[in-house]
């Protein structure tokens, strides 16, 4: 099967990973973009000792135009499992309920999982991190350095550049990760289209002073024929981001304070005395995806794969989470440990995730907007769902916040399979994502005796019944087929009976609700984690 250009599309041998080439530098992965996404992707790659190399168009800096200023529960457990939530938790506020519009809100307070808020913080906070932790592990970076073109073949792919000075060069690659943003080099260069559309046009940016402190910490309302959201950087300074529908005008259309404010008063009721606008600007806010995120050696990820409206702040959280579950799998395919057919599962897990991330976002906005009486009641109807019924409050709350995604699980498979698996305690005290910092699968076993009454098989692991569970006693697990570079074995603090592999990325790759047998346990770290060191199975 061949994809654009007649590159392959199916999986190939990387027993050569680095490639042939008389280019003038060699990396295992090359990650275009620097946001988010790519940071996050770059850090876990150089982490676990696969050479890649950054290439970002812009100067370096840490650029303050950011859009995103929150952080969702599964996207802080991902930075949790890499060391860096804390921190951030440090620097930004909490929210406890998310607003949505008018009455519309989500409390988060009984959601099962350790950030049981929003974190309210520039992107560029999160930036910094991000970046800090990949080039303390080694990662390459090309600033002022645009990407000029891109071939694969089936050894490989060659990226041109053209650095700062104008001199082009060539970079081989195992594989390439565009991450690239909405106008993705990449995505252009494998010839994939972006279908989709403009959902609102002519939203309003500014970053501006106030002489009066919102009541809230995000501010955020829509009214008649205005939208507007009120957000801080931390610095004195607040985003504000506004939508007129009777202001359909161009991107490139001047843009001044007296127009924020009115946009402001008009769906907020006020202006809160807006003054000194450091930078003003319109944009278009787009619904659109690849319909695929993977060509060949050649993957999307982020903005790169879909864009989507702001509503309910899932844009750089979606991002995160597609570079968490790209990462792992393209390390154990340039480790040697995975069939090349494992990265395949990045399209399957994340385009559906992508696709209702897309439905729900463009959803708030239409009912946000509505302005004929059927949505308006629809609306209504939606609020009151969501605000009184316990079912629809979680399903709303674990979809924005991400921890409701599950990932397709082969046929028969256990229950938990494709799951997210929530921050368990274990029984020497630590954490499940403490556990997941070094980048390895974890192992799950009992701990201890099986109660008197086993739970049943289906039981869900609740966040609630084990995190704060007294750790108890861990015995020693021998028989286990040791993979001491990819496995770390742990114990429930709990007395749950379930045998648990944990993926990298925190999701479910197998369990067992009875002991398994050394070669049925032998059989699926095989298949998750690849064959152990011969020396090492006698």
């Amino acid at each position: 099967m061949t994809g654009t250009n007649g590159n392959p599309t199916g999986t190939t041998d990387t027993t050569d990973y680095i490639g042939n080439s008389d280019t003038t530098d060699h990396t295992g992965v090359i990650v275009v973009g620097s946001g988010p996404t790519g940071l996050l992707l770059a850090g876990d790659l150089a982490t676990a000792g696969i050479p890649v190399t950054v290439l970002e168009k812009r100067p370096r800096k840490i650029s303050n135009l950011s859009r995103a200023f929150a952080l969702h529960a599964r996207s802080l457990e991902q930075l949790d499992a890499r060391g860096l939530a804390d921190e951030l938790e440090a620097t930004g506020r909490t929210l406890d309920r998310l607003r949505l519009f008018g009455r519309l809100s989500i409390d988060l307070t009984d959601l099962p999982s350790r950030f049981n808020h929003v974190l309210v913080l520039p992107q560029y906070e999160v930036e910094k991190a991000l970046a800090r932790r990949a080039v303390e592990a080694g990662a390459g970076f090309r600033y002022d350095t645009e990407m000029t073109g891109l071939v694969q073949d089936a050894g490989g792919v060659t990226v041109g550049t053209r650095g700062p000075d104008g001199r082009t060069e060539s970079l081989r690659a195992a594989y390439v990760v565009g991450a690239d943003g909405m106008r993705s080099a990449v995505r252009g260069a494998i010839g994939l289209p972006f279908p989709g559309k403009s959902v609102i046009r002519s939203v309003v940016l500014a970053d501006v002073k106030l002489a009066e402190q919102p009541d809230e910490l995000l501010t955020v309302n829509a009214v008649g024929d205005a939208f507007a959201f009120l957000a801080p950087f931390g610095d004195g300074y607040h985003r504000v981001i506004g939508w007129h529908r009777g202001r359909d005008v161009p991107d490139t259309e001047p843009l001044d304070l007296a127009e924020v404010k009115e946009i402001t008063r008009l769906a907020l009721g006020r202006d809160y005395g807006m003054h000194d606008a450091r930078w003003m600007s319109r944009f278009h806010s787009d619904e659109r995806q690849a319909p695929a995120y993977r060509v060949g050696r050649v993957f999307l990820a982020g903005d790169a794969a879909h864009v989507h409206t702001p509503a309910g702040g899932q844009g750089m959280n979606t991002g995160l989470q597609d570079a968490a579950n790209l990462s792992w799998k393209l390390v154990s395919v340039l480790a040697g440990h995975a069939d090349p057919a494992l990265l395949d599962t990045y399209q399957s897990e994340r385009h559906p995730v992508g696709k209702a991330v897309l439905r729900s976002s463009g959803g708030l906005v239409r009912l946000a907007m509505a302005k004929r009486p059927w949505t308006r009641a629809a609306r209504a109807a939606l609020t009151g769902l969501v605000s009184h019924v316990g079912p629809a409050r979680r399903k709303a709350t674990a979809q924005v916040t991400g921890i409701g995604y599950r990932y397709p699980a082969p046929r028969g498979s256990h229950p938990l399979t494709g799951t997210r698996v929530p921050d368990v305690r274990l029984a020497d005290g630590t954490r499940l994502y403490e556990a997941l910092r070094d980048g390895h699968f974890v192992l799950i076993t009992p701990a201890h005796e099986p109660p008197a009454q086993e739970p049943p098989a289906h039981e869900p692991l609740a966040q609630e019944s084990l995190v704060h569970e007294p750790p108890a006693q861990a015995p020693s697990a021998p028989g286990l087929p040791p993979h001491p570079d990819r496995l770390t074995t742990a114990h429930w603090a709990s007395a749950r009976r379930t045998t648990l592999l944990v993926r990298p990325d925190g999701y479910a790759a197998w369990a067992s609700d009875t002991t398994p047998t050394p070669g049925a346990l032998r059989s699926a770290l095989t298949a998750h984690l690849g064959p152990a060191p011969a020396r090492q199975l006698l």
